[in-house]
């Protein structure tokens, strides 16, 4: 069995679901050395963790170390620049969200990934639990006849302490609000189960937090299929849930959860007094039980390394949901509805998720 040697960059507050998710690993691999720019909390969560070497920079760990694959949990504005670095020296990637700031930059980073040979994924962890999976089988195989509508929320919490961290709540540094740091996730899985989005229109605002970036956004949402869907956003909901409801021609599913999920999170309805038995069974065939977090993820992207495939949310997969979120903002700030592909290099929303390179402000509503 082939041991892969991964190192982490970025030893902040998300590195947990890293570390756990490397250990459920087993000896797949080796965790080989940590780098943070805080030399003390990096050299504290190596001692933490049986991490035998930390640097402070990721050029020298990457020269010293050669990992298979490099975890970029640092915030959002050095993505590009790390995982640019990481594969010119010879790894793959697998890195937070936001992936990085602009469907410039990650044009940038697939001729990276053509040049290179490696491969980047971004986590998006909730498409990888076995109820997701599960359902995207069943859609694809219209058991459940035609998707129709769509409920996407992620009603979360987060106060003005949390955005007082010096790079959160700015274009330039955050990337944008929970639009693409909080309600991706489940954004993501949203329009991977309901495929192709063809258009958006959507409104947000800085509504409560003294911050630059919105802290709710509100989309309607046209897929390829027909199917219309809804997606809300926000930092500002006291009583947090994250919910998702499909509405099919012969049932409905839903899951309520939090930050993850497992099977018993998920609901499925038929019509009121219409027996389906047929329906019900395909749903009920589902008996693995995987959470839907960062272990699943992990494991299915090492799988790909080792077959020298492109793995999960990579290339277009990861590009459709980073031009969902521009799209997202272009319709925010303009007022207008904005068609999938309508965002091209020579438009403002191409370069930054606010239209602008510029920092903008934002005390009302966009």
């Amino acid at each position: 069995m082939t041991v892969h040697r991964l190192a982490i960059i970025g030893t902040g507050k998300s590195v947990g679901n890293h570390l756990s998710a490397i250990r459920a690993m087993g000896e797949r691999v080796e965790l080989v050395a940590a780098v943070d720019l805080d030399e003390t909390r990096v050299r504290a969560i190596s001692e933490a963790n049986g991490i035998p070497r930390w640097y402070t920079d990721s050029a020298a760990m990457l020269a010293a170390e050669q990992p298979d694959l490099v975890h970029i949990v640092t915030p959002p504005a050095p993505h590009k620049a790390l995982i640019l670095q990481a594969m010119d020296a010879g790894a793959w990637v697998f890195c937070e969200k936001p992936l990085c700031a602009s469907l410039a930059e990650f044009d940038e980073i697939t001729r990276a990934e053509e040049r290179t040979g490696r491969r980047v994924s971004t986590v998006f962890q909730w498409r990888f639990g076995s109820a997701a999976k599960h359902l995207k089988r069943l859609i694809q195989t219209q058991a459940l006849g035609k998707p129709l509508v769509g409920v996407c929320n992620t009603l979360w919490y987060r106060t003005q302490e949390y955005y007082d961290a010096p790079w959160r709540g700015s274009w330039k540094t955050e990337v944008g609000g929970p639009t693409v740091t909080l309600g991706v996730h489940l954004a993501d899985l949203f329009l991977w189960l309901l495929d192709d989005w063809c258009e958006v229109t959507a409104m947000a605002g800085t509504l409560d937090r003294d911050i630059e970036v919105e802290d709710v956004s509100m989309a309607l949402v046209r897929f390829a299929s027909g199917a219309l869907g809804t997606i809300t956003n926000s930092a500002l909901s006291p009583r947090q849930e994250t919910y998702m409801r499909l509405d099919f021609q012969q049932a409905s599913v839903e899951v309520t959860a939090l930050y993850r999920y497992r099977n018993e999170h998920w609901q499925f309805t038929l019509p009121e007094g219409v027996e389906n038995p047929a329906a019900l069974a395909q749903w009920q065939a589902l008996t693995e039980d995987v959470p839907g977090n960062h272990d699943a993820q992990l494991r299915d992207l090492l799988d790909c390394l080792e077959r020298g495939e492109t793995p999960p949310v990579s290339g277009e997969e990861a590009r459709r949901i980073l031009e969902f979120a521009a799209s997202l903002y272009k319709s925010a700030f303009t007022g207008k509805r904005v068609m999938r592909g309508e965002i091209t290099p020579d438009d403002p929303f191409y370069d930054a998720m606010n239209g602008s390179l510029q920092e903008t402000p934002l005390h009302h509503p966009i």
